[in-house]
């Protein structure tokens, strides 16, 4: 009978670890949320005293404690003593208030309350410790408001496989990929205009192009490229282009087009009473034009002093687009392998006007600092640490102020052509946007792109 118990015991404990290492295959979704998490939760809870200590959050803090003090009794036995019940101050370790643990997709969140002293760079640099006492794979430390900090704990790399994203549902919001806390990485056009994009060869830089090209050809919007490698890069998707340069002098010409479609664009806002096109009636709103540009450091090159005033000039235009650019619907994605202040003061000035950054693995530190530098120590550090086996994982910085890890889906060369055919009926023709009187969207549609947060412009003078 013992041994039909043992058996049936055993039976049931091989049978419950089979059955949850099946539910955690299959559906780990659900099993983080039912089973992973609550341990996770509690372990958490337990050992926060024990963590906060090791890492060297906890403060010292005096408090009064009863002790026994042994009294020796007069003419008694040496054996013999009596205690004596005393109040001393004592150091002890407090570790900070922790909050409610709340769960992620890939991990758990948790807010805790600064001690006296503290500030959120004292939990940025033992970010690490807490990973590893945890054993998660990273730790993230933000501050949303003064005297609390968010720990956000990645049990698994989010960024190891990035699937199939959805189709793009607003006017210039491009979902390319996958953020490190699980999140869709969307690049909004609207909200951050003007981008920098940075890498390496077969780092996955131009395959985020490819993610903007396929994302933005089925939208209303008007491509122009601007491909310095002869147009070996953009030349495949001329169908959905509605202009392409591909030497300096086509460059500088097809900039003197874009400056002047923004003068023409003022003037259409000033007749109007409007401030951007944003505001203009969907009747008369000019379609969005994205300039995309592969290698702006060929546009910086000199080779002798003959070609310094076109380099000026063409630096003066593509500054004046980044400044202009956002308000009359015109807006930059630029790339480059090596972006660096050795090319002049004019990739400074425009780098500057660049607010969404995206730094995928660089070949010098230079470059790495020109795109992330000015922003956060940290996401320079976490940008030269990108290696080379994970193409298409990059650090972000954008919209929300942070910067995060992020990976870009595969968008291969095949599926960008694809959709630049599938769409070409979209194209807008260059000669009709530089015209005098700016082409409005076509009202059916735009209508499925209309800005729910736009306002009737006042009416004209």
């Amino acid at each position: 009978m013992p041994d039909l118990t043992t058996a049936l015991v055993l039976g049931a404990l091989t049978a419950t670890a089979v059955g949850g290492l099946a539910w955690r295959a299959y559906a780990p979704r659900s099993f983080w949320y039912s089973v992973a998490f609550p341990i996770r939760c509690v372990h958490v809870y337990l050992t926060w005293g024990h963590v906060a200590s090791g890492v060297g959050v906890s403060r010292k803090r005096r408090r009064l404690r009863w002790s026994l003090e042994p009294v020796p009794l007069a003419g008694a036995v040496a054996e013999v003593v009596r205690y004596r019940r005393r109040v001393r101050r004592v150091d002890v370790n407090r570790a900070p208030r922790l909050g409610l643990v709340r769960p992620t997709a890939f991990g758990w969140r948790v807010g805790l309350r600064l001690s006296d002293g503290q500030n959120p760079d004292d939990y940025v640099r033992v970010a690490d410790r807490f990973a590893h006492a945890w054993r998660v794979h990273a730790v993230r430390v933000s501050s949303p408001k003064p005297g609390r900090v968010v720990l956000t704990a990645t049990v698994r790399d989010p960024l190891f496989r990035v699937g199939d994203l959805p189709e793009p549902g607003d006017l210039l919001r491009v979902p390319v990929g996958r953020l490190e806390t699980g999140e869709a990485w969307v690049l909004d056009f609207r909200t951050v205009p003007h981008w920098l994009n940075a890498g390496a060869t077969q780092s996955g830089k131009s395959n985020l192009a490819n993610a903007i090209i396929r994302g933005l050809a089925a939208q209303p919007v008007a491509l122009v490229g601007f491909d310095l490698k002869g147009g070996v890069e953009f030349t495949p998707y001329r169908p959905r282009l509605s202009a392409l340069a591909t030497t300096r002098a086509e460059c500088v010409a097809l900039l003197d087009d874009v400056v002047r479609v923004l003068a023409s664009r003022m003037q259409l806002c000033r007749v109007n009473g409007a401030r951007n096109i944003w505001r203009l009636p969907e009747h008369a709103r000019p379609v969005p034009v994205a300039v995309l540009v592969d290698e702006v450091a060929e546009l910086f090159l000199m080779a002798d002093k003959s070609e310094k005033e076109e380099i000026a000039k063409t630096a003066t235009a593509l500054l004046r687009v980044a400044q202009l650019g956002r308000a009359f619907g015109v807006y930059l994605f630029v790339c480059g392998q090596r972006i660096g202040s050795d090319l002049g003061p004019g990739v400074t000035a425009l780098r500057a006007q660049l607010s969404g950054r995206v730094c995928h693995r660089v070949n010098d530190p230079e470059t790495a600092n020109m795109t992330l530098g000015d922003m956060d120590p940290a996401a320079l550090q976490a940008a030269r640490q990108i290696p080379a086996e994970t193409p298409g994982v990059a650090i972000v910085a954008g919209q929300d102020g942070q910067w995060h890890r992020a990976r870009s889906v595969l968008v291969g060369e095949d599926d960008a052509e694809h959709a630049a055919r599938a769409h070409a009926h979209r194209t807008p023709a260059w000669a009709e946007i530089t015209a005098t009187g700016p082409v409005g969207l076509d009202p059916t549609a735009a209508a499925d792109y209309a800005d729910p947060a736009s306002e009737p412009p006042a009416e004209a003078a």
